[in-house]
């Protein structure tokens, strides 16, 4: 994981025609879009531009992004694609017993019953629902629910206990 930057929205694309872009959020920080007021966007090209943004506003689950001095639909466009980061220390705080997803990869998953490895947290999905753990054991990938009821996070052990459905290893 990347401990100089944090991603918290993805960039689709222009929106409107005064220059705004269309964003799809990757914090769950809540109110991290909308405080917003600098970040960091790297462009398809590997290039960062430094952001200033103007306003922000929910627009049909996503976010529309006004940068300033972005005006025209031209000149949204080179942020087609890009990435919109902040400083790792700027990345906020969460309630307790809430985890940053990025903190948990590499984490081992142990079944919570028999206290034996399942194998080890390797990204996530997100699909409507919980989000699913992808987990890599042995050779390949298994995708396990993460419910609060059924997964114990220990941080300072890096582990997860799962309580997992019967069968799911299998499928």
């Amino acid at each position: 994981m990347n401990r100089e930057k944090v991603v918290i929205a993805e960039i689709l694309g222009p929106r409107g025609n005064r220059g705004e872009v269309a964003a799809r959020s990757q914090t769950d920080v809540p109110g991290r879009i909308e405080r917003l007021e600098r970040a960091t966007a790297q462009l398809a090209d590997g290039s960062d531009v430094p952001v200033e943004i103007a306003a922000a506003w929910r627009h049909k689950g996503d976010w529309v992004l006004k940068f300033t001095g972005i005006d025209s639909i031209d000149a949204a466009e080179r942020f087609r694609g890009a990435d919109l980061w902040i400083p790792f220390a700027s990345r906020g705080t969460l309630a307790d017993g809430e985890f940053f997803e990025s903190d948990l990869i590499d984490c081992r998953v142990l079944d919570k019953i028999t206290g034996e490895s399942v194998g080890v947290l390797t990204g996530w999905r997100k699909y409507s629902g919980a989000p699913l753990m992808e987990v890599k054991v042995g050779d390949r990938e298994v995708l396990i629910p993460f419910v609060g009821p059924l997964c114990e996070v220990d941080p300072a052990a890096r582990t997860i206990r799962v309580d997992l459905p019967e069968g799911l290893l299998d499928l």
